[in-house]
């Protein structure tokens, strides 16, 4: 091969990863949100899993994308990891797509293909019509990527050092070794089938040698959610782990069976296109694999665990369900942020709860919990907020960024709440200092104001987590809201009563009446979150 033949080679295969890639990104965006509705409510059981794996990486044409976006489902705790592994076994299936589309050899229409995908992403006014160009475009690519690759690589016909490799092309071991290489450095397993489909289309790649080929491309496919999960948290290694393990696994059958047993010469008789021989071989390897371990998936966590040993977290000023280190799939991240979002609302819940009755009963003994978990609640509020501005940097439906729109204004008002438990705390500690207590009647009014705001507050998480808004539930937050208010100046004047009976001291009055304040604040917060919940939850109704 001359150097412009190496170039076309290698630009070639350039144009295949991106096509390949932009390809499957369109399809995740505009079909992202659905995805991740299909996975929440499939995945719990194990066969629907598997096959909704296959589905979903025949969508995107990404095992490791749907690695991760199974990733984010078990950080959010929708699915544990026996459930992930059935749908990570059912995406390296999926995968194979690819070679299919290979193999039918469609590259004659990828100019058109081209042509209508970049028009239809440049001058498309609706989001998903530009998403659809996306694949277009990215399909033609693909293609005409591996045309140039077919092309580039025809001299070799005539390289008699090339052929007689070929002819002695028999070594499994170098053929594993050779798939190894290939994939790891390609960075993707269907890149990699495809260039031994380019050579197959030159015949240039006898398909005995091809199969331990395609059995090293599998274990080198591993190599980046490996990688990716180095510095990622515990589940994700365990993920990375289960993937690595089902492809070992199938080279440990087949490199065996292929040389045992004519499984080549048996697909070379029935397909004679040297192309589809390859696709059907790599079919055969992820099938067989993936329909022996599905039995033994609780076996393979298990192994896993072995692996990579529970930890204990010893510090709360961490992420729960959001793992930096692997920025999701959109399908994912709104529901990792919510579910970190609803753990700082917890927080905030309790520090409020903690914090009132502390005031009525004229009790610090939790103030180092609250200041504690106020932290906490602040860490949280800062790191959400820096994890959005890095999402919202990438390209995302329109959906998810109206979700995190919302997400802003939620974290910015449950932070004030928190503050405002402060406020009440500090209130408490004055009138320990002071050695004064409040009335039965003063307990009773701040404790029915208190305990309506935290009811007003679980009825705003439940707009928060996807429960659809209707005329009534608003009418009915807005009459709380207003009730709430009036009791606030209920209780406002009727500690001004106490105030002029001599009953209640001039700083007690104070306290009261900064407490009663916070109270009151924390209602106007509430219904910014129930606002903000709801304006988004109509918006996307609208969309859809």
């Amino acid at each position: 091969m001359g150097i412009n033949s190496i170039i076309a080679l290698l630009g070639g295969l350039g144009a295949f990863l991106f096509g390949m890639k932009y390809m499957g990104e369109g399809l995740e965006l505009a079909a992202g949100p659905k995805m991740k509705e299909l996975l929440e409510k499939l995945t719990r059981n194990r066969i629907m899993g598997f096959l909704l794996g296959a589905l979903v990486t025949v969508v995107i044409q990404s095992s490791s994308a749907t690695t991760v976006m199974v990733m984010g489902f078990i950080n959010a705790e929708i699915m544990d990891l026996a459930q992930a592994t059935g749908v990570i076994f059912g995406a390296n299936i999926g995968t194979t797509i690819t070679s299919i589309l290979i193999a039918l050899d469609v590259s004659g229409i990828a100019p058109i293909c081209i042509c209508i995908g970049a028009v239809m992403l440049l001058y498309a006014k609706k989001k998903r019509n530009r998403y659809i160009g996306q694949v277009v475009l990215g399909f033609g690519i693909l293609f005409q990527g591996l045309h140039t690759m077919s092309q580039a690589m025809s001299p070799l016909k005539d390289s008699p050092g090339f052929q007689e490799f070929i002819l002695n092309a028999k070594n499994p071991l170098l053929g594993f070794v050779v798939g190894v290489i290939l994939c790891a450095v390609i960075q993707s397993s269907s890149a990699a089938v495809g260039v031994l489909q380019a050579l197959a289309m030159q015949g240039l790649m006898p398909l005995y040698f091809a199969a331990f080929v395609v059995c090293g491309i599998n274990v080198g496919s591993s190599t980046p959610p490996l990688l990716s999960a180095l510095n990622a948290k515990n589940n994700a290694k365990r993920a990375a782990c289960i993937y690595l393990i089902f492809n070992i696994v199938g080279a440990i059958l087949f490199i065996p069976l292929t040389i045992l047993f004519p499984i080549t010469q048996m697909i070379e008789r029935v397909i004679p296109d040297p192309v589809f021989q390859i696709a059907v071989y790599h079919i055969i390897f992820k099938v067989v694999t993936g329909v022996i371990l599905l039995p033994l998936v609780n076996v393979v966590v298990k192994w896993t665990y072995r692996i990579i040993p529970k930890q204990a977290h010893e510090s709360a000023f961490r992420f729960e369900y959001i793992d930096p280190n692997m920025v999701g799939s959109p399908a994912v991240l709104s529901l990792q942020v919510g579910r970190e979002v609803e753990r700082m609302c917890d927080m905030v819940r309790k520090n409020v709860s903690d914090a009132a009755e502390g005031l009525i009963q004229n009790d610090i003994m939790s103030a180092n919990i609250i200041r504690e978990r106020e932290q906490v609640i602040d860490y949280l509020a800062s790191e959400i907020t820096d994890y959005l501005t890095k999402v919202n940097a990438l390209q995302l439906p329109q959906s998810v960024s109206n979700y995190m729109g919302c997400v802003f204004h939620v974290i910015n008002d449950l932070e004030q709440i928190g503050d405002h438990a402060i406020k009440i705390l500090v209130q408490t500690e004055k009138c320990v200092e002071m050695g004064q207590a409040y009335s039965q009647a003063a307990q009773d009014e701040l404790r029915q104001i208190y305990q309506m705001d935290m009811d007003l507050l679980d009825k705003t998480m439940k707009l928060f987590r996807g429960q659809r808004p209707t005329p009534e539930s608003w009418l009915d937050m807005k009459l709380q809201e207003r009730t709430i208010m009036k009791l606030a100046v209920k209780a406002q004047s009727n500690h001004m009563e106490r105030l002029q009976e001599k009953t209640c001291t001039f700083e007690q009055g104070l306290t009261f009446i900064e407490s009663l304040n916070s109270l009151t604040r924390i209602v106007n917060h509430v219904m910014n979150i129930a606002e903000a919940s709801g304006s988004e939850l109509l918006l996307n109704t609208a969309r859809e």
